[in-house]
Parts: C-alpha cells; sequence; structure tokens
C-alpha cells in the first residue's frame, strides 16, 4: 500500500505540534520541573464538578441540541453582557464547542475556501497555522515584536492584506507572548478592517487573564465590529477546567449557522455533564462576581512577578506580559538559538520550557515559560535557570 498517495498531502506536511514533540522528551524524565504545558495548576472548583456529577445522577446523559443547552447559551450571553459589553441572542448566535480549540476549526471550516489568506500574528499559537492549512487556506503572518509589546500593528496588518485575504486571527491575551491589546490598540486595527469584507476571528480563551488593573477589551464591542467577528472563548484556562473541553463561539447567525452545520456532522454536541458544569461556573460566577476566577488571576499575577524578575535577574531580556499565563523571555544572552537552549536546559538542570520557534518564524531567539506551575516550582526552576544562563553567558 502506498500510502503517499492516499493520505492528504497537505495535511501529511503539517509538523507535529512544535509543543508535543518536545514533551514525548520530558514525558520520559519524570524528575524534570515542567514550565511548558499551558494548564492551570489549580483543580477545577468542586461545586462545577458536583453539577456535572448531579447532571449524571439524574440520567441527563442524552445529547444535548447541537447548539448546546439553552440554559447554559444563556448564561454565556448574560456573561458576555456583563463582562465584555456584547449582546448574543442564545438562540442562534451562540454554539457550544468542544473547547475553544474546535471553535477555532468551525470559524476556518466555515470561512475558508481553498487559495483564501488568513492573517496571524508571528509569534503565534500553534494551532492556528495548521488549522488554516486543514481548511485548505494559506496563513499570511503578521509579524510582532517585543518593541511593540507583541501587539499587532495597523500598518503590518495594512500591509499583508491582500485581495485574496478573508480573514484575521485576533488572539488576544495571548499565547505565547503574554501581549494584550488595549482599547486604543484594538481601535486602530478595527479602522483598517471596518471598510473591508474580512473577517475577524477572535480568540479570548485569556480574557479573564489580564493584568495591571486594566479589562479585557473584546473588539466585537467597538462599533461596526460585532457584524464582522466571531469572538471565541471557553472555561478551560480562566475556570481551571482544561480536562472538560469545553468552549463556544459567538457571532452573527449567518456565520453561526454554518458552523453548527460543521459541528452537527463531526462533533454532534459538546459532552453534556460538561455542559452542566460549565453552567455551574458561569452561574456561580454571576452571582458573587467571578471570586473564584478573581483568586486564580491574583495567584498568577504574583507568580507572574516572580518569573519576570527571576528571569531578568538571571540575566535574560524580558518582556513583561500583560495577560495570559506566560512569559516570552530572549534566550540571546547565552548565544543558542531556541532549540538549543530548551534541550540542553532540560539536558543539564531539568528544566522544560517550550523552544520559541514552535510559534512561528520571529519566536526564534526566545523561549516559552509557563507560570501556571506551583510557586514551589518555579522557585526551583528560575534558580536553575539562572544557573545555566550564568555557565552558557557569551
Amino acid at each position: 500500500m502506498n500510502y503517499d498517495q492516499v493520505l492528504c498531502g497537505r495535511v501529511s506536511a503539517v509538523p507535529p505540534s512544535g509543543i508535543r514533540k518536545f514533551f514525548d522528551v520530558v514525558a520520559e524524565m519524570p524528575s524534570a520541573i515542567s514550565l511548558g504545558v499551558g494548564e492551570p495548576d489549580f483543580n477545577t472548583p468542586w461545586a462545577y464538578n458536583d453539577a456535572a456529577i448531579y447532571s449524571l445522577r439524574q440520567g441527563k446523559t442524552h445529547y444535548t441540541s447541537n447548539w448546546g443547552l439553552m440554559e447554559l447559551r444563556r448564561a454565556i450571553s448574560r456573561y458576555q453582557r456583563q463582562r465584555f459589553q456584547v449582546e448574543y441572542d442564545p438562540a442562534k448566535e451562540i454554539l457550544v464547542t468542544v473547547g475553544a480549540s474546535e471553535g477555532i476549526d468551525l470559524a476556518l471550516r466555515a470561512l475558508v475556501e481553498p487559495g483564501d489568506e488568513v492573517l496571524a500574528p508571528d509569534p503565534t499559537y500553534v494551532s492556528y497555522v495548521p488549522g488554516i492549512t486543514f481548511a485548505g487556506g494559506k496563513c499570511v503572518p503578521v509579524p510582532t515584536y517585543a518593541k511593540d509589546q507583541f501587539r499587532m500593528t495597523p500598518q503590518a496588518i495594512r500591509a499583508a492584506i491582500t485581495p485574496r485575504t478573508k480573514a484575521i486571527i485576533f488572539p488576544y491575551p495571548n499565547n505565547p507572548t503574554g501581549g494584550v491589546m488595549r482599547r486604543e490598540h484594538i481601535e486602530q486595527i478595527a479602522q483598517v478592517i471596518r471598510d473591508t469584507n474580512i473577517m475577524v476571528i477572535s480568540d479570548e480563551i485569556y480574557a479573564e487573564l489580564t493584568y495591571g488593573g486594566e479589562r479585557h477589551v473584546s473588539i466585537a464591542s467597538l462599533p461596526g465590529m460585532w457584524e464582522r467577528t466571531i469572538t471565541l472563548n471557553g472555561f478551560s484556562k480562566a475556570f481551571a477546567m482544561t480536562g472538560w473541553r469545553m468552549g463556544y463561539a459567538c457571532g452573527p447567525r449567518e456565520v453561526l449557522a454554518v458552523m453548527c452545520k460543521i459541528h452537527q456532522y463531526t462533533m454532534l454536541c459538546a459532552p453534556t455533564a460538561g455542559q452542566y458544569a460549565a453552567l455551574e461556573a458561569l452561574n456561580i460566577g454571576l452571582q458573587n462576581d467571578f471570586a473564584d476566577v478573581s483568586h486564580m488571576v491574583r495567584a498568577y499575577d504574583r507568580r507572574r512577578r516572580l518569573v519576570v524578575d527571576g528571569l531578568r535577574n538571571a540575566g535574560l531580556d524580558c518582556f513583561e506580559p500583560g495577560g495570559a499565563f506566560y512569559a516570552f523571555p530572549s534566550v540571546a544572552a547565552t548565544g543558542m538559538d531556541c532549540q538549543t537552549f530548551c534541550h540542553k536546559l532540560l539536558e543539564s538542570k531539568q528544566v522544560a520550557c517550550v523552544p520559541g520557534d514552535a510559534f512561528g518564524a520571529l519566536g526564534e531567539g526566545h523561549v516559552r515559560i509557563s507560570y501556571a506551575a506551583a510557586t514551589d516550582k518555579l522557585v526551583e526552576a528560575l534558580g536553575r535557570i539562572a544557573q545555566f544562563v550564568e555557565e552558557n553567558r557569551v
């Protein structure tokens, strides 16, 4: 059997995830401190678990609507209105998905025709470029730099737009850099896009994880942007529910109807028990001003300062992240490229972080460090990194 002839060439050509490939090695080193996986170290609050367990005991183990539980969609609608001042009709403008990752895939497949171009920042989350490729499109990277706090600029976006541009992925707060977009920066981007037929895929999974007193602003809340924006969010990061795989998409009903069509033929619906857990998370949060989320954000903020200060004291230049839970320091002080740095650090000090080039060409020279790990592990890892840098300084 000649599998090269039967397998889809564009899918086969996509390399494995730069994150998972590296951490296959880490899995064989149980004593290593892993600062690579973007997963909260907090457990899911028990009230959310209890809601799922209670749903099972009540026999709520059947399919839901393709769109998701109406009670959950109503809660999502209230959440979006209360936290981000954006209105969505729960009946036809909100779709419950299997994680925000499914939402990204659905959005791209609903929009992209073969040969269409989709803009995405570089560096960027590892799933965007493959997702665009799987949909038959072409990713056009929009360069971002530490000097601009890793924000996409209107000038760079304008320069990347062509007649083939179908959409732009707008992922802020950003993975891997921790960059955020303030209202004035988003307004500048909106001015470039408003008079085009370009859709915005706004990945807001880290929307609750911002620091310094300024809350996240959704691009859909700006005048003229609601009708051209698909907002993606979920429960993995802010609600410590990664394994539940609960997400959702919001947007114009014409677009959501096509996304739901793909969803109903491939996934049918998100897991029922997980939907009840997500519903409880939102109901509790809407009642107590998201106290559980605020508790975790305060902890991440303390760790953020610890990690940034530790990296800078070790001699690594580090942009101060304004959101998410990642630091993206430069490793130029060692004279190593990012792959060499990460492999040697793992081999000699048993600390694992992610090479920056896993996130795009402009990630070279950087590494991603997750500060979602426990504080004691961060302290120990920072000490080892400082020793490593001192031993390898150029």
